[in-house]
């Protein structure tokens, strides 16, 4: 078992980066205890590969920073980072299919991204009116 896990986790333009060591349990985003982060959906978000491998997470400690995108999207990103940092901190394999099974968001970063903005338009698909009189 190592004593320091490295991991990161991404999801639109939300980047996390988790420290996993060992520990007695205590989880900190940005400096922040997990239990007093706020809005509670994005809580619960967080929590999730924690809640599958309660026996594992109360082993180690694990700081995340997270910077970038919303709210949502940093939970999600620091979830990913969460549940491939316990995995590589125990190196558990029974552990890393759990979370796959369970949603493969957990170990895999969400690739899709914002559509760039085409020339004419406001947006990347939303171009302006044409008129024919």
């Amino acid at each position: 078992m190592p004593e320091i896990a490295n991991t990161s986790g991404k999801r639109k333009t939300a980047v996390a980066r988790a420290t996993v060591r060992g520990g007695t349990g205590l989880v900190r985003i940005n400096s922040k205890p997990l239990g007093i982060w706020t809005p509670e959906l994005a809580k619960l978000k967080m929590m999730e590969p924690l809640q599958l491998a309660p026996e594992r997470a109360a082993k180690v400690d694990i700081d995340i920073s997270v910077n970038g995108g919303g709210v949502m999207g940093q939970a999600e990103a620091a979830r990913t980072a969460i549940a491939n940092g316990l995995v590589e901190f125990f190196h558990d394999e029974e552990l890393e299919r759990l979370f796959k099974t369970t949603d493969r968001s957990l170990m895999v970063s969400d690739p899709r991204r914002k559509l760039a903005k085409k020339p004419l338009g406001r947006g990347a698909r939303k171009k302006r009116q044409k008129s024919y009189r």
